[in-house]
C-alpha cells in the first residue's frame, strides 16, 4: 500500500487479479459480491477486465428488433430529417 498525496494506492498481485476475474467469469458472482468481502476499489475490477479479458467479460448490449420496428424507426428518422430541413428553411422574425 502506497500513500500518494493523502490518497491510498493499493497494489494487487497478478494472481489475485486473475483469481477475481476467474470468479467473475464463471457468472456465479457479480462485481458487488466480489468486492464485498475484500478491500477492492469497485472501479479496479473494471480496469482489470479491460486489461486482461476485454472480449469475454465486458458488458454487451443486445437489441432485438422486428422488421416492423425497423421500418417504423426509418420512417421516424426520415420525418425528423424533413422537420429539421423545414426548420432550417424557415425565415425567423426577431422582434
Amino acid at each position: 500500500m502506497c500513500v500518494k498525496n493523502d490518497k491510498v494506492t493499493k497494489h494487487y498481485s497478478e494472481y489475485f487479479k486473475l483469481k477475481i476475474l476467474a470468479e467473475f467469469s464463471t457468472k456465479k458472482y457479480v462485481k458487488n459480491q466480489l468486492i464485498k468481502g475484500r478491500t477492492i476499489y469497485p472501479l479496479a475490477i473494471n480496469v482489470w477486465i479491460k486489461k486482461c479479458a476485454p472480449n469475454d467479460l465486458i458488458n454487451t448490449k443486445v437489441i432485438i428488433v422486428t422488421k416492423n420496428e425497423i421500418t417504423r424507426v426509418k420512417a421516424l428518422q426520415k420525418k425528423a430529417q424533413k422537420n429539421a430541413l423545414n426548420l432550417s428553411k424557415q425565415d425567423y422574425i426577431y422582434l
